[in-house]
């Protein structure tokens, strides 16, 4: 939530208006940080929306659509921010590897493909026709039991996944004017795994760094490269 919060104010605080509609499964938190947004940005001219929406739940995204797609005959941008780490729950004993992957992949990846293919008639009626700091390894042996504080094994490789779902999605809406990207905000300090303050020691920038990249690309300044992962320095990531 708060980094969806983060790139909402970056949209906020352009001259031109938006509606935004913010997702949140708990409605009530969407609904707070809009309140906070309104004090953060007052002078804004865009209008935003609490959307309730779990995307590890078919029938809450099917709720949202249904929501949405009452009052709105398009959507402009879909900003797939849910993302989730359960490393921290098996490392604690909570739940087993298998559950820690599945679950993992569940929201970053299954939820993303569910959410956007759900929602893809309205970006569909919006269509434009012309449109690092990783730690030093473990030591050799096995079990690895210096591992570092920060190793979330199954949160990267469900977002390498993502990727390729990306890929497909790019190719699926290529005749549609649809643009598809996957955006890699670079190393923030977020609160992903309640770990901003361990980030910030090993370097990360400031999340408001990812919600004004976010804006950039929903603003067309990446058009030029529909179909990949774009990174803030304006590289590329090659496949």
């Amino acid at each position: 939530m708060p980094d969806t919060h983060i790139a909402a104010k970056a949209l906020l605080e352009l001259d031109r208006s938006y509606c935004i509609l913010l997702g949140c499964r708990p409605l009530e938190k969407a609904k707070d940080a809009i309140g906070r947004l309104g004090q953060e940005v007052p002078s804004t001219r865009s209008v935003l929306d609490a959307v309730q929406v779990d995307i590890a739940s078919d029938e809450s995204i099917e709720r949202a659509f249904e929501h949405v797609s009452a009052s709105h005959d398009r959507l402009d941008a879909l900003v797939n921010n849910a993302g989730a780490s359960f490393d921290w729950e098996l490392k604690a004993g909570q739940i087993s590897l298998r559950e820690s992957w599945n679950k993992a992949f569940d929201v970053n990846v299954s939820g993303t493909h569910v959410m956007t293919h759900v929602f893809a008639p309205l970006l569909l009626n919006s269509a434009d026709p012309d449109c690092s700091g990783d730690p030093t390894p473990p030591a050799a042996g096995w079990p690895k039991e210096d591992l570092p504080a920060f190793d979330t094994m199954a949160y990267r490789s469900s977002k390498t996944a993502l990727n390729m779902t990306m890929l497909n999605w790019a190719w699926r809406l290529s005749q549609d004017g649809v643009k598809t990207w996957c955006v890699s905000l670079g190393f923030l300090a977020t609160n992903l795994g309640n770990s901003a303050d361990l980030l910030k020691q090993r370097g990360a920038g400031d999340p408001s760094i990812g919600g004004r990249f976010v804006r950039d690309v929903v603003e067309g300044q990446r058009n030029a490269d529909v179909g990949k992962v774009v990174f803030n320095d304006g590289t590329v990531q090659p496949f």
